[in-house]
């Protein structure tokens, strides 16, 4: 650690994989999820309500981690993660007695605001044992161990509902993925304390105002800010429409292909994370980006099951580069102080694109647009993106 920053060295340290471990227990307790909107209905609350509790939890989550940011540093985050932790335990257990409008939209804001704790505190830690060096891998690093939960616990749960009384109890049993965080949590204290006291001061305090402002005038934060939040509208459009679009076309199973590119996702960045680094990840950008062009703007017109499943591993692979790169392109474009505030603004655009995509696809369909036309204007946003970093690339000073 020299200034804050690590040196060129090990990534796979004891602090970087204990806050990879937290990281994949706190979306282990979202994962389970996936069935909300259909136990909504089973505890009777009316139709027009549970797509807005359902998406209640990423609408916080985007505003809140708006507000927290400023007031987060070294200094602090650990203490928030592990209270936050804590509180993660009883919001889980929460689901097993709330059944009304009223107090679901309260206990889904707070789970937002939980959620959103846990989340930024624990990568405001993470990237300062990311050695500059090795972003790359870092970040596909850290991306799988927020990607394993979604691969894993949805099957799982469908293993156990057998057994229990409700999804509430599966729920709740999730508050045990926090519990089993809390272990590593306390290992760290003394460990992060001592890297804590080799860091320089301007990385320990809170980011003023100004720095804040003096961060966003940096081209390539801007670019790269916004090329995120491209793709993930682009990311959030296959996630939310594509099951419509398999019922509209008929050509393949929807549940296969969210395992087929999800597992090309894990893949990618498990075998090829240690490349991310060797290569231009500027022109490995570009040529993923490039791909995943054709793919969106093909897949309605997938005429079989064997295109539409290929189709899915070129989605998936494309992703599985993409935005660790970005992620990676924009630590590196950042000072050490603010490496944590920006990986945390790219966890909002995440947030903002999860949370519009479905009203602004949702108005399209309801003007008469065929649900093929959302992934025509999904390739259109990483067709700007890939414009941007494009532009960002002949600025020599930036990339």
């Amino acid at each position: 650690m020299k200034n804050g920053e690590p040196e060129t060295g090990s990534l796979l340290t004891f602090e970087f994989v204990s806050l990879c471990m937290v990281l994949t227990a706190a979306f282990c307790t979202i994962s389970v999820f996936y069935s909300f909107y259909h136990y909504l209905g089973t505890i009777g609350i009316p139709v027009a309500w549970r797509g807005f509790l359902v998406g209640l939890e990423a609408m916080a989550a985007f505003g809140l981690r708006l507000f927290v940011l400023p007031w987060l540093h070294v200094r602090n985050a650990l203490t928030i993660l592990i209270c936050s932790m804590i509180l993660s335990i009883l919001v889980s257990c929460s689901y097993l007695w709330v059944t009304t409008v009223a107090a679901m939209f309260v206990l889904r804001v707070v789970h937002g605001a939980v959620f959103v704790a846990v989340t930024a505190s624990a990568i405001a830690l993470i990237v300062n044992f990311i050695p500059k060096g090795k972003s790359g891998q870092g970040f596909g690093v850290l991306s799988v161990a927020m990607m394993i939960p979604y691969a894993v616990i949805p099957s799982l749960a469908e293993a156990l509902l057998p057994f229990v009384r409700s999804d509430a109890d599966l729920y709740a049993a999730s508050s045990i993925f926090s519990v089993a965080a809390l272990i590593p949590l306390a290992a760290l204290r003394s460990r992060i304390g001592i890297v804590i006291s080799g860091m320089d001061d301007f990385l320990l305090r809170r980011l003023t105002l100004e720095e804040i402002r003096i961060n966003f005038r940096i081209p390539a934060v801007r670019y790269l800010l916004s090329c995120i939040l491209l793709v993930f509208f682009a990311h959030a459009t296959g996630f939310y429409f594509i099951k419509n679009l398999s019922l509209e076309t008929a050509v393949g199973d929807v549940g296969l292909y969210f395992t087929i590119s999800i597992t090309a996702m894990i893949a990618i960045r498990v075998f090829g994370a240690s490349h991310f680094d060797r290569t231009s990840k500027p022109a490995a950008l570009q040529g993923a980006l490039a791909l995943l062009i054709p793919c969106l703007i093909l897949l309605p017109h997938a005429a079989s099951p064997a295109s539409y499943y290929l189709l899915a591993v070129v989605y998936g692979l494309c992703i599985g580069i993409g935005l660790p790169l970005l992620n990676a392109l924009l630590f590196s474009a950042s000072s050490p102080s603010l490496r944590g505030f920006n990986t945390n603004m790219a966890i909002v655009m995440q947030d903002g694109a999860f949370f519009l995509m479905p009203y602004l696809g949702g108005m399209l369909i309801t003007q008469g647009a065929r649900f093929g036309v959302l992934f025509y204007v999904a390739a259109g946003f990483v067709l700007l993106s890939l414009l941007l970093i494009t532009a960002l690339r002949r600025r020599s000073n930036d990339l």
